[in-house]
């Protein structure tokens, strides 16, 4: 008898098993929404100098080098060519030869990062492959080399589900009064929260917060930048809206490196209007960053 049911329960736990192995295996999988994300644009990086010693790039006084800056697309725009202009700065131009320019744009699109392609895009821009200090070194000389770098570059922010209801009474489909989900593309300015509320019976708004999270200094396209002011440009893909950040339509000013765009209905909801849609905020803009890299110059024995 103790035999047939242990046989019984064999067959049982083979049978379960074979059930369980048969079933669809459930992974979680977050969400990303429309986006990758991400808090850097274009990234730069000085190529080798020479050989590292201490951590420093060294060569001999005698010895040319290359001078190279490489460029990299962390975020999810597309850049094009001569969108990026990088200046070398530090050193006395006086003090080097074979540097034919100290002012070079990208020459070629830099892809943005996407799921088929993670790391992004790549561009090396070659100041110099022969460069050579001029100076008489005693000993050992260190110059410090920068390359300021400056991008035009967006944001791009979408919003799926703006609650479109003239009255506010009406609990279906949506609630206005809250905060939004949204997704935005990765960039060195971001979106933090998006809220909706009304601004009079009928009339839509939308409170968009913008933050600088990248460190660099951010101006609008085709403008200089200032020591004292950081300004973007914006649009929304919807012709019935208005944007505004501190009452200028279409340009927000960060102040300590945030600002809100304010969107409303140009025009009141008909009567009973009860929908939801997707809206699209553009932020354009031209980013810099500075990067720094030691050269150690050794006093050669020729």
């Amino acid at each position: 008898m103790m035999k047939s049911k242990t046989i019984l329960l064999t067959i049982l736990l083979a049978s379960l098993f074979i059930l369980t192995a048969c079933q669809p295996q459930q992974t979680a999988t977050p969400e990303r929404g429309a986006y990758l994300g991400g808090s850097q644009g274009i990234v730069a990086n000085f190529e080798l100098f020479g050989v590292e010693e201490e951590g420093v790039y060294t060569i001999f006084s005698t010895e040319t080098f290359p001078l190279e800056v490489t460029l990299f697309n962390k975020g999810e725009y597309e850049v094009q060519a001569s969108d990026v202009m990088i200046r070398l700065l530090g050193p006395s131009q006086s003090e080097f030869s074979g540097i034919a320019s100290w002012d070079l744009p990208n020459e070629g699109v830099i892809d943005k990062i996407s799921e088929l392609a993670p790391d992004g895009g790549e561009e090396t821009i070659t100041f110099a492959t022969d460069a050579l200090y001029l100076t008489d070194v005693a000993g050992i000389v260190d110059r410090e080399w920068f390359a300021n770098v400056e991008y035009n570059y967006k944001t791009e922010v979408i919003i799926p589900e703006v609650c479109l209801k003239e009255d506010l009474t009406d609990a279906r489909v949506c609630d206005v009064k809250e905060a939004k989900q949204f997704f935005v593309s990765g960039a060195p300015i971001t979106v933090t929260s998006v809220e909706e509320d009304t601004a009079g019976k009928g009339i839509m708004a939308l409170k968009i917060k913008v933050s600088n999270v990248g460190g660099g200094k951010v101006t609008n396209q085709g403008e200089e930048f200032s020591a004292t002011t950081q300004k973007l440009s914006f649009s929304l893909d919807d012709a019935d809206w208005e944007c505004k950040s501190a009452g200028k339509v279409n340009e927000a000013r960060l102040r300590e490196g945030e600002a809100e765009i304010v969107c409303k209905l140009t025009s009141p909801l008909t009567e009973g209007a009860l929908s939801t849609k997707q809206v699209k905020l553009t932020l354009d803009y031209k980013y810099r960053d500075i990067i720094q890299e030691t050269l150690r110059i050794k006093e050669s024995s020729e």
